[in-house]
This record gives C-alpha cells, sequence and structure tokens, in this order.
C-alpha cells in the first residue's frame, strides 16, 4: 500500500491566518461600539470606507503583480489594515482622506514589499502617519462627544461640508500640551472634553481595547510582552516626569494610559508579528521602546500623540533588536566571545 506524503505544518481547520485575523476583528468590537456611542455612525463609515478602499487597492495591486487575487484576499489581513487605519482616523474623516491613507498602507506599506510577511513597517500606521503629516487640519478635526447630526456627517464625508464650530474641539492631548496657564485642576473644569481621569470619551474607548486586547491575550494570539513592556514603559515615564498639577504638568500616569491610541497600540498593532521584534526578550524591549517614545513625543515632541511615530520608529529597530536577542539553538551552550590562543 503506498501511503500519502503529506509535507508540514499539519494543521487542522481553517487558514490560520484567516483566522486569526477574523479574532482581531472580533477583538475591536468593544472599542468599535464605544466610539459608536460617542461619536454616531463616524467610525463606522470610518470603516465601511477604509476596508472597501483597502479590499480594491489590494486586489488591483496583486492583479498587476499576476497573483491570485481571491487567494490573498481570503485571508483577511487587508481587511485587519483597513479596520485598524479606521479607528485611529478621526471619525467622519473625509472619503478622500481614508483613501489616501489606505492606499499608501497597501501600496508602500505592504505590497511595495512583497506582501503580507514581508513589510519592515506597519501598515496602517505607516498610512495614518502620511495622512497626519500631509494633511494636519483634517487629521485634528475630531468632533465632540455626543454632538453629531448624521445627516450633517455623512455631508461633510461624501461632500465637503464644513463642521460647524459646535462639533469641533480639541482632544485633550492637545489641550494638554498647548496649555500654559491653566492648572489641571482649573483645566479640567473649564473643557467638557475631560472626564475622571482622561478624555470623556477616550477613558471608555481605551478601556474597551483593553478589554478587546485582554480577550486576545486569552486566546493566546501573542504574548504579553510587547503590549506590557509598552504600557509599563508608558507608566514609568509618565510617572517619573509628572509635575503634579501645575500649568506645565505632563500630566499623570492613568492620563497618559487611558489617552489617545494607548490601548489600540499596545494590543492591536505593536503586537504586529511581521513588523515587530520576534524573539520573547526582544518583543519585551520592542514594546518598552515604543512606550518610552510615545511619552517623549507627547511631553516634548510635535505631536499631542505619537503612538503611530513610535511604533514606525520601533519597526526600524525591530531587525537589531533580533539580532541581539537571539535565543541559543537548542543543546548549544551560549557562544563565548573572542577565543583563547591555541584553540
Amino acid at each position: 500500500m503506498t501511503l500519502p506524503r503529506i509535507t508540514s505544518p499539519h494543521a487542522k481547520g481553517a487558514n490560520r491566518t484567516q483566522r486569526v485575523m477574523l479574532l482581531v476583528m472580533a477583538a475591536s468590537m468593544p472599542g468599535i461600539l464605544a466610539l459608536s456611542y460617542f461619536f454616531g455612525i463616524g467610525p463606522l463609515l470610518n470603516i465601511a470606507l477604509a476596508c472597501a478602499f483597502a479590499l480594491l487597492f489590494e486586489a488591483s495591486i496583486l492583479a498587476l503583480r499576476k497573483r491570485s487575487v481571491m487567494f490573498f484576499l481570503k485571508d483577511c489581513s487587508i481587511l485587519v489594515t483597513g479596520l485598524l487605519l479606521a479607528l485611529a482616523l478621526p471619525p467622519y474623516s473625509p472619503w478622500w482622506l481614508i483613501a489616501v491613507a489606505v492606499g499608501f498602507a497597501v501600496v508602500f506599506g505592504k505590497q511595495l514589499f512583497g506582501g503580507l510577511g514581508q513589510n519592515p513597517f506597519n501598515p496602517a500606521m505607516l498610512g495614518y502617519v502620511v495622512v497626519l503629516v500631509s494633511f494636519p487640519v483634517d487629521m485634528t478635526a475630531w468632533p465632540a462627544a455626543h454632538s453629531v447630526d448624521m445627516a450633517a456627517g455623512i455631508q461633510h464625508v461624501f461632500f465637503g461640508q464644513a463642521f460647524p464650530d459646535a462639533w469641533s474641539q480639541a482632544t485633550v492631548l492637545d489641550a494638554l500640551k498647548t496649555n500654559t496657564s491653566l492648572t489641571l485642576d482649573e483645566l479640567w473644569g473649564d473643557n467638557p472634553a475631560f472626564g475622571m481621569f482622561a478624555g470623556y470619551s477616550s477613558e471608555w474607548v481605551n478601556l474597551a481595547f483593553l478589554l478587546g486586547g485582554l480577550f486576545l491575550l486569552h486566546k493566546k494570539l501573542f504574548s504579553w510582552h510587547a503590549p506590557v513592556g509598552m504600557l509599563a514603559a508608558l507608566f514609568i515615564m509618565s510617572l517619573i516626569f509628572w509635575n503634579g498639577s501645575g500649568s506645565d504638568s505632563n500630566g499623570s500616569p492613568l492620563f497618559h494610559l487611558l489617552s489617545g491610541a494607548t490601548m489600540l497600540g499596545a494590543f492591536f498593532i505593536v503586537t504586529d508579528p511581521v513588523s515587530s521584534a520576534t524573539s520573547v526578550l526582544g518583543r519585551l524591549i520592542f514594546g518598552m521602546g515604543v512606550g518610552v517614545l510615545v511619552y517623549i513625543i507627547r511631553a516634548w515632541g510635535g505631536y499631542p500623540d505619537g503612538v503611530a511615530f513610535a511604533i514606525l520608529l520601533m519597526n526600524l529597530c525591530a531587525p537589531t533588536i533580533d539580532y541581539f536577542t537571539r535565543p541559543r539553538t537548542y543543546g548549544h551552550a551560549t557562544a563565548k566571545r573572542g577565543f583563547k590562543a591555541g584553540e
């Protein structure tokens, strides 16, 4: 009897990449629901447009490269790229802004390097940074919570109608960064955007993404090292440089943990297995580097958040981190540096 030759890996069930991507999308649901509660259908419009543009650009590039379009689309990785980018952009972003961000993420962040598994940078963060630098006014047009009229929001997305002044407001990170005269107590009292520890909406959105991240940890889609390293480093930096509640304060540790894209970055972006470090120690160092850079950019840099810039900078460092944190081969002693005479 001739036995069939079946090569490894001997995986059972559906495509593993597709399963991982579907779990990531499911884990983002608490954050999406929280964003939708505060900003209406804006986040959902972002997601729908970003995923549609992502599929369009991915299919077009794959066709130009003469690759199987449906084979690569079915792994759902491009949907995750579109989803993460949509969640990072301000709600009710103009359709053309989403198209530019997604197009750059797909073409220059992913396909230019060969596709999934070849990209040195996180594609979603690369697309985000391009539009943040190129269109700063549109990227800072965050609507105030519970103030968005659906019809006017749709007109803003598709026809460019300007937001009413009452809709837009500075985020808490913007308000803290530009504050020069008010104490934190005065800033909290005068600005309805502030909540108990951070932004009125951002603290709940961050807690929702934390819940989704813990679900992914429970499913063992990634190890704890990168997210814990990032959050611990951000906490320690903000604790060391927390100078009270004066007008020159950079904010408390809880403020930084629950502001901006902290939890989205920690559990959905820093954990990217392709563009981050791969060794256990390397992932911890990678996460810590992101946390330190996030605080430096927020406190002394030119941008109020800094998660995307921090991740891209550490993406550059990932190969070097892996080089110096490679585990020794099983069964072999740690290599000695140098040698004795006569050996």
